[in-house]
This record gives structure tokens, C-alpha cells and sequence, in this order.
């Protein structure tokens, strides 16, 4: 096969030899524009072809942009959607809200679930409490939320039950976990519920906490059954040295940390929507 012609930008050399070339200064002036105009033109491709590749030599065919600088305003605390909200408790909810215990008035749990957004507290707390039993003559948990929403409330709960139940079922109770979550999930209806789950440092007797446990888990098999059930897993996060020598209630300092600590749980678990 005939090699092609040569490219227009091959490298252009001069011959000499014997041969007498006459051409008049015109032409010759004529050549070496054409010339000229022909490697202008390679360089010109070249370049070209160079800024193309990001060869060095060309200029950026694109300026950078500088990052957005622009000042953010730090997201604010976790906030509850909950604006109401029934605490319904038995004794381990009594230094929540007592003075003799928590003497800063900001520590208590109405404060604290003020902090996270709530405009409304009505706690409903009564020593040795439970869902169905009644001691001394005093309204059972259920009778109370009951009572709560005859009167037409629309809110939400928290409930800080189970550590009596446990302890009842434990002595001989027929009333089982499963009944006693139902009973009190049923006076609620849809309205959205926080259950702080239980736990004592007993480790024999009604109060002993393995029965504890067992109440736990009803309790959180009961959220496939209630959607607006939420769970707080306070036992998990309880330390020994907030417990008072009862091994069932709590320090002072174990109650600041408990009012916080629901606080925070209620806004984490059922939050604000943006």
C-alpha cells in the first residue's frame, strides 16, 4: 500500500543543492508567509489539542467556585411534639416531684418536661400504685386515666408503672402483665404514650427484679400491639448508686437524674416534627 501524504504539520526542513533557484523576492516573500501562516496553524491545533488533554501551557477552561461560606444557625435541643402531658406513677415518681427531694424547683419533672417543649403537666402519683389493685382506699391506674380522659383530655402520657404490678403478680395476682398493659392502653386509646419500664436491685422476694424483667419484656412485646406505645428503657440506663438502701426508690441525686433523663426520652421518642 502508498504511504499517504504527509500531514500539513510535519516538521518542514530546507533542501539545498547545486540547483540555481531564481525566484524573485516576491515569490520568496510570498512562500515563507504561506509558510508562516501554515505553522501557525499546527501551533495553534496543538495547543489546542494540549489545553484539551490538561496538558500544560493552556489556561483553565473553568474557574473553581468558592465553597459556600455562608454562617448555619446550630440546631437548637431535642423537643416533644407533646404539649400536654398526664404523668401517671406509683412511688418511684413521688421524689420526681417533691421538694423534700429535689428542693430546685428546676430539677422536678414538670420542669424538666418543660424544658423539652411541654406547656402542660398534670401528674397523677400515689405510693405503692399499681394498674389494677387498690391501696387504701386510693384510685387504681386505671381508675385514673379513666378519670383523665372523662374529662375530655387529648394528649399524651407518660407512665412510670409496673414496679408494683411485677411485685403483685409475683405474690399471686390472676391479673397477668399482658392484662394490666391492655387495661391501661385501652382507657388511652390512640393518644401517644411513653412507659418508663422498671427495675429494682432486689434480688429475692416479690419486689426482686428478675420479676421486674419479666414485666419489661410484656411490655415491649406490647408495642406490635400499640402503635402509639413508645417504651423508655430505664433499666438499662439506671446506675446501683441512684438507689436508696430500699434497693426500690431513689437518691436525690438519683431522681434529678431520673426527671432529666425521662425529659429528654419523651423528646427523643416522640419528637417535635419539623
Amino acid at each position: 500500500m502508498r504511504p499517504g501524504p504527509a500531514p500539513y504539520c510535519a516538521s518542514v526542513t530546507s533542501r539545498s543543492g547545486g540547483t540555481t533557484r531564481r525566484r524573485t523576492g516576491l515569490l520568496a516573500g510570498v512562500a515563507l508567509l504561506a509558510l508562516l501562516a501554515l505553522t501557525a496553524g499546527c501551533g495553534s491545533s496543538a495547543a489546542k489539542s494540549d489545553d484539551a488533554a490538561g496538558g500544560g501551557g493552556g489556561a483553565a477552561s473553568e474557574t473553581s467556585v468558592p465553597a459556600d461560606t455562608t454562617p448555619t444557625t446550630p440546631p437548637g435541643p431535642p423537643m416533644t411534639s407533646c404539649k400536654t402531658v398526664v404523668h401517671i406513677g406509683d412511688s418511684t415518681s413521688i421524689g420526681l416531684m417533691s421538694p423534700a427531694y429535689l428542693p430546685k424547683p428546676a430539677e422536678r419533672i414538670d420542669a424538666q418536661y418543660a424544658r423539652v417543649g411541654v406547656t402542660s403537666t398534670r401528674a397523677e402519683i400515689s405510693g405503692a400504685r399499681s394498674i389494677v389493685e387498690h391501696l387504701k382506699n386510693q384510685l387504681n391506674a386505671e381508675d385514673v386515666a379513666k378519670q383523665v380522659k372523662a374529662g375530655g383530655y387529648q394528649g399524651c402520657w407518660v407512665l412510670a408503672l409496673g414496679t408494683t404490678d411485677a411485685a403483685d403478680i409475683a405474690a399471686g395476682s390472676n391479673h397477668l402483665q399482658d392484662e394490666r398493659i391492655d387495661k391501661m392502653m385501652t382507657v388511652i386509646g390512640d393518644d401517644p404514650v411513653l412507659w418508663v419500664n422498671v427495675k429494682t436491685l432486689e434480688t429475692s422476694g416479690n419486689w426482686a427484679n428478675p420479676n421486674m424483667q419479666v414485666f419489661d419484656q410484656h411490655l415491649e412485646s406490647a408495642k406490635a400491639r400499640y402503635p402509639n406505645l413508645q417504651v423508655y428503657d430505664w433499666s438499662s440506663v439506671v446506675q446501683d448508686p441512684w438507689f436508696t438502701t430500699d434497693k426500690i426508690h431513689y437518691t436525690s441525686s438519683g431522681y434529678a437524674k431520673r426527671a432529666a433523663m425521662i425529659a429528654d426520652a419523651l423528646a427523643a421518642q416522640i419528637p417535635a416534627t419539623s
